[in-house]
This record gives C-alpha cells, sequence and structure tokens, in this order.
C-alpha cells in the first residue's frame, strides 16, 4: 500500500507542529516553574522548590505520626515506667522527627540555614509582640512537660472544671471532665493560676465528712457509730486512722465531723456518697437522730390599750 506523497509530507508537517507546540508549551512550564519567586540569601525559591520543600514536610509529619503510634505501642508494655514518663518520651521523639524533617528540607531545597535565622531574628521581634499568648502557652507547655505539676492521669480541678489529664501539648492541655466531655485548657492556665491537683505526689487523700446529731444524742454513741463506718467502708484506710472530731455547737445539732483517708482520688465522690449512705443507717441501728432545722415561734398575745374619755 502506498501513501500519497503529498498526504505524506501534510502528515509530516503535522507531526512537526505538533511536537514544535508541545516542546513550547513544555519550555512555558518550564519556565513558570523555575521562575524566581524571591531569593533568600542569594538563593531563589521557586514553585519547584516550594513544591518539594512541601512534599518533604508531608512526608515527616506523616513519618512522625507513625513512629508516635510505635513508640506509645512499645512504651505501653514497659510497665516500669510511668505514663506521663512515657507521653514525654513520645512527644519529644515527634518533636524531633519534625525538626530533622525541617532542617533536611530546607537543606535540600538550597536554602542556607544561617540566612534563615538571621530572618526569623528579625521576625522574632514583631513574633512576640504579636503572638504573645502562643508564647506563653509554648513556654508554658515546656514547663508542665519537665517540671511536672501536673501529669498524664493526674486528677485535676482548674475553675469549676473536674477532670482527668490525657494529652499535654505545646499549646494546651486536654482534660476528659467527669461528664466525658474533652475540655482543652492553654497551658498558661496552669502556671499563672490555681491548680487542685488530687494526684500530685501522694494519692492518698483525706475525706471530711460533716453530719449534725441532735442534742439529745450519746456522744460517745455518735463517734462509735462514725468510726465503725469508716472501718466497714473498704476504700477507707486503716493507716491513717480516721477520727471523730466535734466542731462545734449548732442552732439544733451538734456539729460532727468524720475524717477518713482513701487511696484514689477519682472515687472521692462515689466513697463520699456511699459514707454518707452507711451513716444515715448506721444512726438509724443506734437509734442517734439526725436533726433537720428547727425554729421556734412564741406568739404573746397583746394587751388592748383603751382610751377612757373624760
Amino acid at each position: 500500500m502506498h501513501l500519497n506523497q503529498g498526504a505524506l509530507l501534510r502528515y509530516t508537517s503535522a507531526m512537526d507542529i505538533e511536537n514544535l507546540d508541545l516542546e513550547k508549551i513544555l519550555a512555558i512550564i518550564t519556565k513558570v516553574v523555575e521562575f524566581p519567586i524571591f531569593t533568600v540569601k542569594n538563593t531563589p525559591i521557586t514553585i519547584t522548590s516550594i513544591f518539594i520543600f512541601c512534599l518533604f514536610m508531608v512526608a515527616f509529619g506523616l513519618l512522625a505520626r507513625l513512629v508516635r503510634k510505635f513508640m506509645t505501642r512499645w512504651l505501653s508494655k514497659l510497665n516500669y515506667i510511668e505514663a506521663h514518663t512515657r507521653f514525654i518520651l513520645v512527644r519529644i521523639t515527634q518533636y524531633l522527627v519534625m525538626i530533622i524533617g525541617v532542617v533536611f528540607s530546607v537543606q535540600f531545597v538550597g536554602l542556607d540555614l544561617s540566612g534563615l535565622a538571621v530572618i526569623f531574628g528579625l521576625l522574632s521581634v514583631g513574633i512576640g509582640f504579636g503572638l504573645q499568648n502562643l508564647t506563653a502557652n509554648f513556654i508554658s507547655g515546656l514547663i508542665l512537660m519537665f517540671e511536672r505539676p501536673i501529669r498524664v492521669g493526674d486528677r485535676v480541678v482548674v475553675g469549676d472544671t473536674e477532670g482527668d489529664v490525657e494529652e499535654i501539648n505545646i499549646r494546651s492541655t486536654k482534660i476528659r471532665s467527669l461528664e466525658n466531655i474533652t475540655i482543652i485548657v492553654p497551658n498558661s492556665d496552669f502556671t499563672s493560676s490555681k491548680v487542685i491537683n488530687w494526684s500530685h505526689m501522694d494519692k492518698r487523700i483525706r475525706l471530711a465528712i460533716d453530719v449534725g446529731v441532735s442534742y439529745g444524742s450519746d456522744v460517745d454513741t455518735v463517734t462509735k457509730a462514725l468510726k465503725e463506718v469508716a472501718a466497714e467502708h473498704p476504700k477507707v484506710l486503716k493507716h491513717p486512722q480516721p477520727e471523730v472530731h466535734h466542731n462545734g455547737f449548732g442552732d439544733s445539732a451538734w456539729d460532727m465531723r468524720l475524717w477518713a483517708w482513701i487511696r484514689e482520688p477519682r472515687e472521692h465522690r462515689r466513697i463520699r456518697s456511699e459514707i454518707n449512705c452507711a451513716i444515715v443507717r448506721k444512726f438509724r441501728e443506734h437509734g442517734v437522730e439526725i436533726p433537720f432545722p428547727q425554729r421556734d415561734l412564741h406568739v404573746r398575745s397583746s394587751i388592748p390599750f383603751v382610751i377612757e374619755k373624760p
């Protein structure tokens, strides 16, 4: 089968035009992606370098997440390491991977770190004024991680919120409330305001259970009943021993207080409720009355005042 010579010439010309157009398009794309957007320390920054930098950052971000999961799973098997220590090791490892990723990405793009240090130094003044809260939270996060006034797993009270510390991040701390709600608290709140930590150092806490008894009750019987309640509860510690104090004389009752030590701060509400219920049953068993507020009203009849007419 023979092709017409004219048709062959037209076909060849069309192919040359297409190849020429393709080469022009590729040349234009190359010029665009290699066009220097700006220059840092005599190093041109192009679209290609930005794309490669972002690609490396995403890759190292995924690597840091995988390292975090692996470290968490591996350290969880080491029971002799505290939960808070494991958390710090995982966080430090994750941040190191991210820092290495940033340095590697910058070096691969061809930027000089000394030049970037000068730029960051100039920007730090503006960052210090514009991001004061962020800087305070960052420094507070480092303090919380290394000074450890609170740790992961502690039962804390911040303001009116009581819950367990789940995570301590660079900017904020996650607290799981008693209602199973995650509350994100800025780290600066832990270093600049009062925080109640039920689990710091010694986890044993002392509960104060107040109860009023009628004036007609026998004090020795009341004291014995309260000590029996504390001794019979399985969560109350034997040492230190429970104590019963007479705190004063109320309007209609003696103010008694039972001091009881427990080992689990997270259970203080439930244990307090159980002890209160046990006190009601024990007082009924011993015939001790818990009075309710009473007020006596005395009504005096008035004497009629009569004015006699003259």
